[in-house]
């Protein structure tokens, strides 16, 4: 397995919070992911509601298993623990479409969560963003101002005025990962294609869950044959409580 925190690219996080992995899939399951996507919005459109300009399916591990396959992707989760310090736990996957756009360009730039200052990148929850289409100046695109871990923290137009915005581009199988307290957004502009990606939210094994969004299977977290996994999708919010105790399997939240 390729290293992909070297100590310069663990510096260029540090600096803008946020970094490329580069394509860690190849074209061949790109195509295959891609491909089990569109199955998902086909056969389990029931599953997926509308968030803004884009549509959103955060329940994925119910209806698309493969997922499990993106969320633990050995290349990613390497770089994710070499970021976060540490062994990390899931948190929520929401796959997101982004349609045809022929209004104006639009940004709605926010913070999922406070900085951790006790983190040395003062980063309380870690996302992997992964492109599965290709993604460039003509495409809807995710984009961040960048921000040093040694910098104040700043109000929205102060940091933007500050750090500026990067559009982060990439073909299909290119994956991102940033700091969920830097300031972004989905960036929406006038386009003939369409944006196709896996986003996934990880955190500390010591964290209180993030948010009630995706419901973690019992096959995950309690009937898995390895101890690993178990842990990794352990940490119950509890609308997968919720669910397990409506199904006779009693749990508890993380």
């Amino acid at each position: 397995m390729r290293q992909v925190i070297d100590e310069r690219a663990y510096r260029f996080f540090h600096e803008n919070g946020y970094v490329s992995l580069g394509k860690i899939l190849t074209d061949e399951e790109t195509a295959r992911y891609r491909a089990q996507y569109d199955r998902d919005r086909t056969d389990f459109a029931y599953m997926w509601r509308l968030y803004g300009h884009q549509t959103i399916n955060c329940d994925a591990l119910i209806s698309w298993p493969e997922v499990d396959e993106l969320i633990r992707h050995p290349v990613a989760l390497s770089a994710i623990e070499t970021l976060m310090n540490g062994s990390v736990c899931f948190s929520e996957v929401c796959v997101r479409h982004m349609a045809v756009y022929e209004g104006e360009t639009h940004r709605s730039w926010h913070r999922d969560r406070s900085h951790a200052a006790e983190h040395p990148l003062r980063m309380p929850y870690i996302q992997l963003m992964l492109y599965l289409s290709d993604v460039d100046e003509t495409t809807h695109c995710f984009s961040v101002s960048p921000e040093s871990a040694d910098d104040p923290v700043l109000e929205t137009d102060a940091q933007l005025a500050r750090g500026g915005v990067v559009d982060l581009h990439g073909e299909a199988g290119t994956a991102i990962l940033f700091n969920i307290a830097v300031l972004h957004t989905a960036t929406v502009r006038p386009t003939r294609q369409e944006r196709k990606t896996v986003q996934v939210y990880y955190g500390p094994q010591d964290a209180r869950y993030l948010s009630n969004d995706s419901c973690i299977p019992t096959r995950l977290w309690r009937d898995h044959a390895d101890p690993a996994t178990r842990m990794f999708y352990g940490k119950l919010n509890p609308k997968s409580a919720l669910f397990s105790d409506a199904f006779g399997i009693p749990a508890t939240t993380g």
